[in-house]
């Protein structure tokens, strides 16, 4: 498989129309038909259901949708990596990242590290801990800050100094806006939208203890802001770390007893970093 024929297959599949596709990659149609027909002659299998208008993936396509863009991405932030400048750093630092406070001691590392090198970039990915991970383990990020708890083992790892409590965020105008913290009975008959995530469910079970039975979950999140999204429309009340103001229609309201979470940046043991990476990490691991 030719990587450029593979991005001519995201094209399509994006755009759900061969005409369209071949307009914005700047081919004839014809030539662009003929590469997804050899693409599938080499695979072996059919990844387009064509219609009058339209074409739409098959489950083989849907597959290869996937692990085309791995690889795509994976090709361009190599490009990235060796991108050199006589006698200045420069390429890209993938980082991903969960919702923590401790973004923001991550923030004030890359903008120092931008003073001191500003033709490097950074790219940050925001997703749950085991999406980043996946990422790590594929090569598509140098870095993950990722939120407790979490299986490390396969990881260096720096941890960060602040740590993230948990409450609740309700609408001002929900009676537990008006509490000065909450306890898990106060929580019990209430609509509850937690994170999906069983070791962060595991976590918050043990909060509960044998209440954890009896509370009513209206729906599970990945992201705090679309949580808070269904808050404001009362969906129910979502658990979250505060992680700052996310809506002047919402409160946060914080556990007791209190539940805190630490964080920690990894990256992959044996890892061979791009220059900007490996003085990134050189940074942080002698900021005090």
């Amino acid at each position: 498989m030719e990587l450029r024929v593979l991005k001519y297959f995201l094209v399509v599949a994006r755009e759900e129309n061969i005409t369209r596709a071949a307009a914005l990659l700047h081919v004839t149609q014809p030539t662009l038909s003929r590469q997804l027909m050899q693409l599938e002659e080499e695979l072996g299998v059919k990844l387009f259901r064509r219609g009058k208008y339209r074409v739409a993936l098959t489950d083989d396509g849907v597959l290869l949708r996937r692990r085309a863009q791995e690889i795509v991405d994976l090709a361009e932030k190599t490009e990235r990596e060796f991108q050199r400048q006589e006698g200045e750093l420069t390429g890209e630092i993938a980082i991903g990242a969960g919702e923590s406070n401790s973004m923001t001691v991550l923030s004030q590392q890359m903008a120092s590290f931008r003073r001191e090198h500003p033709l490097v970039r950074f790219r940050l990915y925001s997703a749950t801990a085991d999406d980043i991970k996946d990422r790590l383990e594929k090569g598509l990020l140098d870095l993950g800050l990722l939120a407790e708890p979490v299986d490390i083992g396969r990881y260096e790892f720096i941890r960060m100094p602040k740590r993230d409590r948990w409450g609740i965020w309700v609408r001002r105008d929900d009676p537990l806006a008006e509490r000065a913290a909450v306890t898990a009975k106060d929580l019990l008959g209430i609509p509850l939208l937690l994170a999906q995530r069983e070791l962060v469910q595991k976590e918050l079970a043990t909060w509960f203890g044998e209440d954890f039975d009896q509370i009513e979950v209206a729906a599970t999140f990945n992201l705090i802001l679309n949580a808070a999204n269904m808050v404001r429309n009362r969906v129910g009340v979502a658990l979250g770390f505060f992680i700052g103001n996310l809506s002047d229609e919402l409160r946060f309201v914080p556990l007791t007893p209190p539940l805190e979470t630490g964080t920690v940046l990894v990256w992959k043991k044996d890892q061979a970093h791009a220059p900007a990476a490996e003085k990134f990490l050189h940074q942080i691991n002698h900021t005090e």
